[in-house]
């Protein structure tokens, strides 16, 4: 009988968790009767949540003191603030402009991590002052950029570091961590962070996970060599002790397509064996990045643009150069899946297919890259992904969303829609609307999980005692707006965003205020 009574206590509690004592609680500001999702996975339950001075301090049903403003969430859904693990803010958080980041409160963002793909500040301390001093729409982490911090010690040269330039890249490391940096992050497509070779990867990273950070990779190949790419990131996270991180986890490439599923069964295996791999995902099947990353050998960038142009220039190493460019356009139906995003010399070309474009030109699609290339280059969506790959990574359960984007005010380019519409798709199109995962595990991907894996112990949950960080939205008008053809188009439903117990969107409309602050890792 002691045993039956314990056993319903316990499922007792898995429903209506978080249950207050008598004692009443006195609240800044109560939202009321909402459906709440805590962002642990747990099952969605019917209560208040109470804030006082910037923190949550009571969750689920509870006797209310004195409260100094209450709304009525009646009918809504109260989730902790999301948190974007790959976001390319790192300028646009610190311009007047961006800095309130509008984009992303409207998806329920109030937490973005910058210093990815290996590109963004190095020093970390006087990064964090700056925005210290001049505020922030969302709370800000950030990560040692590999790429920048090789660049900072050896240039863009394409060779070995050496036994003193890795010391000295410990050295600027060991200071980011002690400045608060999350970890590190690198870009292994990009130049000159792919001209690291594992051993110095490991070399760094062993700083690192010396201070708890992670190892946040854009790996090495997401095509045809993903898997050997995946193992790479492994062994680095193996040598350090980092717990490793994929940034946005995908297949890339028509003859790469399923291979995303023999790659979660290796990190799957490194998992059960000990070793801490998660990864996040953008969920669309297209891509974006510079048209040069895209089509051009990162032998041929080496040492920066210039030397690039010198290189064409070279009869013998034009040759070599075209050649590997028109086996990547091959691959893209001669470039009908790069659309531009942003070209400076011809913005007219935004929202244009390099195909199409070629066409209207009457010359090969080869030839508008070089054009390209030889005025500046451009920003490109890659439409080079497969719809049932993208449904399957959102469902495992060590995956993360994150949109790889950055803060936007609405221009002339036509970017990736994911700065406007990531979590809103992801929690709203499919989850709600598609089902293919739970609505519990969606926000549970954009909350507890990526606090989890950037080990932010204060926010990521409604729970009593962590910062309020809130969002409460409307389950039947939250979603995505933004499209490829028309993407500065900010997402619908969300009612409120509070950061830090502040409001930063009340009753849909945003607020201005700067509330976020700079997470430093402790």
């Amino acid at each position: 009988m002691r045993t039956i009574l314990y056993l319903v206590c316990l499922i007792f509690l898995s429903v209506v968790p978080q249950l207050q004592s008598a004692e009443p609680v006195d609240v800044d500001l109560l939202l009321r009767g909402g459906s709440l999702i805590d962002g642990t996975g747990k099952p969605v339950f019917v209560g208040d949540v109470g804030i006082q001075r910037g923190k949550i301090v009571a969750v689920g049903q509870f006797e209310v003191g004195q409260v100094g403003k209450s709304l009525d969430c009646s009918g809504l859904t109260i989730v902790p603030g999301f948190i974007d693990l790959h976001n390319h803010s790192d300028f646009e958080i610190i311009a007047a402009r961006t800095r309130a980041c509008i984009n992303y409160l409207t998806q329920g963002c109030t937490t973005i991590v910058t210093g990815n793909c290996g590109s963004g500040p190095v020093d970390t301390g006087a990064y964090y002052k700056q925005m210290d001093q001049l505020g922030m729409g969302v709370n800000v982490a950030h990560l040692l950029p590999q790429g920048s911090l090789r660049r900072e010690v050896m240039g863009l040269d394409q060779r070995e570091a050496s036994n003193d330039e890795i010391e000295r890249m410990r050295t600027l490391a060991e200071k980011a961590m002690q400045d608060g940096a999350g970890g590190m992050s690198s870009g292994l497509i990009y130049v000159p962070s792919s001209y690291a070779d594992t051993n110095e990867l490991a070399e760094i990273a062993k700083v690192v996970g010396k201070y708890g950070g992670i190892y946040a990779s854009h790996i090495r190949n997401e095509n045809l060599e993903l898997l050997t790419a995946i193992n790479e990131a492994i062994q680095i996270g193996q040598r350090s002790g980092c717990p490793v991180h994929v940034s946005h986890f995908k297949a890339s490439g028509q003859d790469a397509w399923g291979m995303v599923r023999a790659a979660s069964e290796i990190i799957e295996a490194a998992r059960k064996n000990g070793h801490r791999v998660t990864a996040d995902q953008y969920p669309y099947a297209a891509s974006s990045t510079s048209l040069e990353a895209s089509v051009i050998p990162t032998w041929a960038r080496a040492g920066g643009e210039q030397k690039l142009l010198e290189r064409l220039a070279n009869p013998d190493q034009n040759t070599r150069i075209h050649h590997e460019i028109e086996k990547k356009l091959k691959l893209a139906d001669g470039g009908e899946r790069f659309k531009i995003a942003r070209y400076a010399k011809n913005p007219a070309w935004a929202g244009r297919d390099i195909a199409a474009i070629a066409s209207q030109r009457q010359v090969p699609p080869l030839d508008i890259v070089l054009e390209i290339t030889k005025n500046g280059g451009a920003s490109i969506v890659n439409f080079g992904m497969n719809e049932q790959d993208v449904r399957f990574v959102m469902t495992l359960p060590w995956v993360a969303t994150a949109s790889d984007g950055r803060a936007y005010v609405p221009g002339a380019d036509v970017p990736h829609p994911r700065s406007y519409g990531t979590f809103s798709r992801k929690i709203g199109y499919y989850a709600i609307r598609e089902k293919q995962l739970s609505l519990e595990q969606a926000i549970h991907s954009a909350s507890g999980l990526p606090a989890e894996i950037l080990g932010l112990t204060d926010r990521g949950k409604l729970e009593a005692g962590l910062a309020a960080d809130i969002v409460v939205f409307d389950s039947a008008s939250f979603i995505d707006t933004a499209t490829y053809e028309s993407p500065h188009r900010y997402s619908t439903g969300v009612r409120h965003v509070i950061i830090n117990g502040d409001f930063a969107i009340l009753d849909g409309t945003p607020t201005g205020t700067l509330s976020g602050k700079v997470l430093r890792k402790r």
